[in-house]
């Protein structure tokens, strides 16, 4: 990549709701970095024997996936005027279009089905590959989310996307932290102009966890001991952005749970996921993956070596 490329805010768009409703994030997003949105749409070209029939014929194939990202754009475009809107069109596969199509953005953004009858995603096994497998920050939307979802209610209690950012909620471990996985919270939350909420979970070593549920007094002083080594690890980055507050919070044993109950009054979950370079299989942590199917929030997922 040359130093002439202007990065932008990506989004695979296919014309289902949760496609839209990542789209107008996305849009949300790339004015507050100040970047193009390019919605990039991929289609699956008809097997020969199928585009012989007269409802999916290369013409009408062409014809519905060009008015896609058309239609799109155009609706964008009134709803966030002076946003510079790109269009792309890709066929092949859309796990790997869109994985590629990530490399050169600043972060792509998906879609995904709200799970119905409670909070969360439905991660399709597109969206869980390009996530495995790109090595870009990748933000996933539910299908219903609204713009007032990720800001305070307004005094009467009713949502309004004219009241402060909810926090932008982090997910660390501090036994392997990545600077790039917190600076990209710690940004996120600085052009939200809102706090961030550090959540650590911790355990024991296998030779503490015989007995440890009796003896209170060893369980607090591995806690406070897990709290001062995150305040440590939060210090520099407290000095570099002053301006964003942060609150730092440890809870024994895994943090999945805890970050999706913070995800309820948050307007951005960030989760970390190690790059390993297997064509083989998905590599998502089982906190990630935990996160990525329950949260309320958008959440993004941000590769870290």
């Amino acid at each position: 990549m040359t130093g002439t490329v202007t990065l932008s805010v990506t989004v695979g768009l296919d014309g289902s709701r949760e496609s839209r409703a990542a789209a107008e994030w996305a849009a949300r997003e790339a004015q507050l970095l100040g970047l193009p949105l390019k919605l990039v749409h991929v289609w699956v070209p008809v097997p020969a024997p199928m585009a012989q029939a007269p409802l999916l014929g290369a013409e009408t194939q062409q014809h519905w996936s060009e008015r896609v990202p058309r239609e799109a754009a155009e609706g964008i475009r009134v709803r966030h005027p002076g946003l510079d809107v790109i269009t792309e069109q890709l066929s092949g596969r859309p796990a790997d279009m869109l994985a590629d199509a990530a490399q050169d953005a600043e972060l792509l953004v998906l879609g995904s089905r709200g799970l119905s009858g409670f909070g969360g995603f439905m991660l399709g096994s597109v969206g869980l590959a390009v996530v495995a497998h790109t090595e870009r920050p990748v933000v996933l939307v539910r299908a219903d989310q609204q713009a007032a979802d990720e800001h305070e209610t307004d005094p009467a209690g009713i949502p309004s996307a004219a009241t402060p950012f909810r926090p932008v909620v982090l997910g660390l471990d501090i036994e392997s932290p990545d600077e790039e996985l917190i600076e990209f919270a710690y940004t996120a939350a600085a052009r939200r102009g809102t706090s961030l909420r550090v959540v650590h979970g911790w355990t024991v070593p296998p030779y503490y966890a015989y007995g440890l549920s009796a003896d209170l007094e060893l369980h607090g002083a591995l806690e406070r001991a897990e709290a001062n080594a995150l305040t440590e690890l939060l210090r520099p980055w407290r000095k570099k952005l002053p301006d964003v507050e942060v609150t730092a919070e440890t809870h024994y044993g895994t943090p999945a749970g805890h970050l999706v109950d913070a995800s309820r009054q948050a307007s951005l979950v960030v989760v970390g996921k190690r790059i390993r370079r297997s064509p083989i299989g998905t590599h998502i942590g089982p906190v990630t993956h935990a996160v990525l199917h329950h949260s309320i929030a958008p959440v993004a997922v941000v590769p870290h070596h």
